[in-house]
């Protein structure tokens, strides 16, 4: 079973930085294309950012600039750097995984993310 335990959220302060960060365990990781999304109160959940097997990466015209994803294969994990953070980003960020030979999705539980001063 396939699952995926993200950390690294928090409270910050508007133009602050904070990274996320997601692993996932349970299967080959290096087969997924993986990436982040996120849903604030009342929106719906909206793609931040993707990175496929072959490492292309993908934004959210939002957080292009100031976002970056990064992966880790070796230690199974996705990274968010989220630099100049705006209140508008306060949101719950979910770490997605999907495998190149399946179409199934996985989901990690969320972490919360707030922009406020």
């Amino acid at each position: 079973q396939v699952q995926l335990v993200e950390s690294g959220g928090g409270l910050v302060q508007p133009g602050g930085s904070l990274r996320l960060s997601c692993e996932v365990s349970g299967s080959i990781f290096s087969i997924y294309a993986t990436g982040w999304y996120r849903q604030a109160p009342g929106k719906q959940r909206e793609l931040v950012a993707d990175i496929s097997s072959g490492g292309h990466t993908n934004y959210a015209d939002s957080v292009k600039g100031r976002f970056t994803i990064s992966r880790d294969n070796a230690k199974n994990t996705v990274y968010l750097q989220m630099n100049s953070l705006k209140p508008e980003d306060t949101a719950v960020y979910y770490c997605w995984a999907q495998s190149d030979y399946a179409a199934d999705d996985y989901w990690g539980q969320g972490t919360q993310v707030t922009v406020s001063s």
